[in-house]
């Protein structure tokens, strides 16, 4: 099968790897200048590299397939619109990046309404894919992902994508994942912790070594602690890592949902939450307990440099 592919970042130049080793072909555009033409270089003549959308749509058979990997936000919309401006009714729009859902949803609707098909696909599996394969949450309608069935295929381990509802829904899906990714990694930081300050008691603990044991029929193995292991072997302290966690959005949104179903998510909130406090070098809240503490108590504080 042959698709359209806009964004080859880390996640993108390898999903198009894949469909190349599953037999499909590739026409491939990154704004990013020569990126395109070094993975047609590298895969040879099942990958066309283009320069633009308008090119790409020259090159790709009716009814087409435009599968973006491109940043959530501004990025989606605006590759959207270069696609809808080149693109024939009945052609595909996949995003397969982390968007919002009721993003996701908008731009489904004014997509149909120009005459093409959407669809949401939330795709999981970071570097690791190419090996492994892309775990895909998929929102669109029954025939659109007939259609476009064959790409799902070829990225995803067996059993490794499904229809999940109708456009949003894979994205809602995905956006859950991640939430639940948040909470995962923050038991898994928090326990290591306490651990690593274990020395109190005499125990010198090897965390990588505990990472591997906890692999071995454990209930709390995982992918994410087979991670934790490998980052411990090779950084055993994590000298070389600093304390500093960015997010993409989607641990928000999951908070954004829980708040307006009433669901008390406290784990995730929580882990989104340390996030933002792993970005403060000092935290002024903090500086205003202990000032509160030493009016009410008299309890003592630490003045000057917070680091002596």
């Amino acid at each position: 099968m042959q698709v359209g592919f806009v964004g080859l970042g880390r996640m993108g130049a390898n999903m198009v790897r894949r469909l190349i080793r599953g037999g499909h072909e590739a026409v491939a555009y990154d704004s990013a200048p020569g990126a395109a033409a070094a993975l047609a270089i590298e895969l040879g003549p099942s990958v066309v590299a283009v320069n633009d959308l308008e090119g790409m749509a020259v090159n790709l058979a009716r009814p087409r397939v435009f599968w973006m990997m491109v940043p959530q936000g501004d990025a989606v919309d605006d590759t959207i619109r270069a696609a809808m401006s080149v693109a024939s009714p009945g052609d595909v729009l996949v995003d397969g990046g982390n968007s919002y859902f009721k993003q996701s949803v908008e731009r489904a609707a004014r997509a149909e309404a120009a005459g093409l098909r959407y669809v949401d696909c939330g795709t999981s599996g970071g570097v690791w894919g190419l090996e492994r394969g892309y775990c895909l949450m998929i929102g669109t309608d029954r025939a659109t992902f007939a259609q476009c069935e064959p790409l799902f295929r070829t990225l995803a381990p067996l059993n490794g994508y499904r229809l999940v509802g109708t456009h949003g829904a894979g994205h809602f899906a995905k956006m859950v994942h991640n939430g639940i990714e948040y909470a995962l990694m923050q038991a898994y930081a928090e326990g290591f912790e306490i651990l690593e300050g274990a020395g109190k008691y005499g125990y010198d603990f090897d965390l990588a070594g505990l990472s591997d044991l906890w692999q071995e029929g454990s209930v709390i193995r995982s992918w994410l602690l087979e991670l934790s292991g490998r980052a411990f072997h090779r950084d055993p302290d994590l000298s070389g890592v600093k304390g500093y966690v960015e997010d993409t959005g989607e641990g928000r949104w999951t908070v954004l949902t829980a708040i307006e179903e009433d669901v008390p998510a406290l784990a995730i909130t929580q882990a989104l939450m340390t996030r933002f406090r792993s970005r403060q070098s000092e935290s002024f809240g903090a500086k205003v307990l202990a000032a509160l503490r030493h009016e009410f108590g008299g309890h003592g504080f630490r003045s000057g440099d917070a680091n002596r």
